[in-house]
C-alpha cells in the first residue's frame, strides 16, 4: 500500500488535515482494494487546533516510512514551524518522497527550503506575503494547485480536494480518480483557477439556450473542418447575429469554443487509447500534428505526449500500482531560513 502521512503541527486547520485524510481514505480499485494507507504524525503526542485537541498516533518518523507527505495548513495562532518537523521534512524530500501542501501549509514547505526555484501557490489572501517571506519562490496566486513533480502546493482548503484527486489521477488513472471524485460528491475538475493538468470546461450555456443544437453539432463533428459559417448556417443565422449571440450567451467567441472543445477530445483520447497523436491530432478535428501540438501546449501547459505518460488509463485487467518512492540519493534542499 501506498502510505500518505499527513502531517499535524500546532494549530492545524481542521480541514485541511481532513480533506486528505477522507479522500485517500476513500480510494478504491476496481477489485476493492484500498491502494492508500493515511497516518497522521506530529511531533508532539498531542496538537492543538481550533476547538479541540487533537491525540496522535504517529511521531515524524512516519514521514520517513511514508510515500507521500502532506503538510495542512495551520491557524493564525501558530508560531514558526516546528524545527524537528522542518528537519524530518528535508530528509523525506531528500529520499526523494512526495510532499504536497495545503493552503497556508506552503509555508512550512517553504521554510524548510523545499521550494525554492520552483513555482507554488496559497490561498490568494496569503500569496503575497508567500512572495515577499520567500522571494526565491514563484508564487502564482490564481491556480487551484502547482505540480512541480515531486513538491506539490493548493490553493484555499477546498483546492485540497483537487490536489489530492490530482494524485490520485496521477498515481492510478483518471477512472479511480472520477470514482474518487463521486464517493465525495465533486467534479473530478472545476471551473476556476486552473493548474497544470486541469481539464478546462466549456463556458456555461444558460438553459434552453438556442445555441444548444449547434453547440451538440459541434461536438458530434469535431474531426471535420468546422467554419464561422458552417455554425451560422445551422443555427439559422447570419456570421455577424451569430458570433454576437454567441458571445453573449458563452462568453466566447465561437472559435475559442470549438478549439477548447477540440483540446478536451483528445485530452479523452490521451487519457483512454492508444492511438497515436497523428490520429489523435486528426480526430479532434486539428489541421496538422504540429497544430494539435502548439494548441494543446497552450491551453493544457505540457505536450500530448507529456499528458499521456501522467493520465493514460490502465486496462482493467491490470490493476494499476502506486510508484515505489525514490530511494536512491538525492541532493539534500537548501537548509531554512533563520
Amino acid at each position: 500500500m501506498h502510505t500518505v502521512a499527513i502531517l499535524a503541527l500546532d494549530h492545524v486547520v481542521p480541514f485541511d488535515m481532513a480533506a486528505p485524510l477522507e479522500i485517500f481514505g476513500r480510494t478504491r480499485l476496481p477489485d476493492g482494494r484500498r491502494p492508500y494507507r493515511t497516518r497522521i504524525c506530529a511531533p508532539t503526542p498531542q496538537v492543538r487546533t481550533d476547538g479541540f485537541t487533537l491525540n496522535v498516533a504517529w511521531g515524524l518518523d512516519a514521514l520517513a516510512e511514508a510515500d507521500t507527505v502532506i503538510v495542512p495548513g495551520c491557524s493564525e495562532q501558530a508560531g514558526a514551524p516546528h524545527p524537528e518537523a522542518l528537519r524530518a521534512l528535508r530528509e523525506a524530500a531528500a529520499a526523494g518522497t512526495r510532499i504536497a501542501s495545503v493552503c497556508v501549509g506552503a509555508f512550512v514547505l517553504a521554510e524548510a527550503g523545499l521550494l525554492d526555484g520552483l513555482r507554488a501557490t496559497t490561498h490568494w489572501i496569503a500569496a503575497a506575503e508567500l512572495a515577499r517571506r520567500y522571494p526565491r519562490i514563484e508564487v502564482q496566486p490564481d491556480v487551484l494547485y502547482v505540480d512541480n513533480g515531486q513538491f506539490l502546493t493548493s490553493a484555499g482548503a477546498a483546492a485540497s480536494l483537487d490536489l489530492c484527486l490530482h494524485m490520485i489521477r496521477r498515481d492510478l488513472g483518471s477512472a479511480i480518480a472520477a470514482d474518487a471524485a463521486r464517493l465525495s460528491v465533486m467534479p473530478l475538475e472545476r471551473e476556476g483557477g486552473q493548474a497544470q493538468f486541469i481539464v478546462h470546461e466549456h463556458p456555461p450555456v444558460p438553459q434552453g439556450s438556442t445555441l444548444q443544437p449547434v453547440l451538440d453539432w459541434i461536438e458530434d463533428n469535431l474531426a471535420h473542418e468546422i467554419t464561422l459559417k458552417a455554425m451560422a448556417a445551422r443555427s439559422g443565422m447570419s456570421e455577424r447575429t451569430f458570433s454576437r449571440r454567441f458571445r453573449e450567451q458563452t462568453g466566447t467567441t465561437p472559435l475559442q469554443w470549438l478549439l477548447r472543445a477540440r483540446v478536451r477530445r483528445a485530452q479523452y483520447l490521451l487519457e483512454n487509447t492508444d492511438h497515436a497523436v497523428e490520429r489523435i491530432a486528426h480526430q479532434a478535428g486539428f489541421g496538422s500534428p504540429t497544430a494539435f501540438r502548439d494548441r494543446f501546449r497552450r491551453v493544457v501547459g505540457t505536450t500530448p505526449q507529456s499528458y499521456r505518460a501522467a493520465f493514460h488509463g490502465r486496462p482493467a485487467s491490470d490493476p494499476p500500482r502506486l510508484p515505489a518512492r525514490r530511494t536512491e540519493p538525492v541532493t539534500t534542499p537548501p537548509a531554512a531560513r533563520p
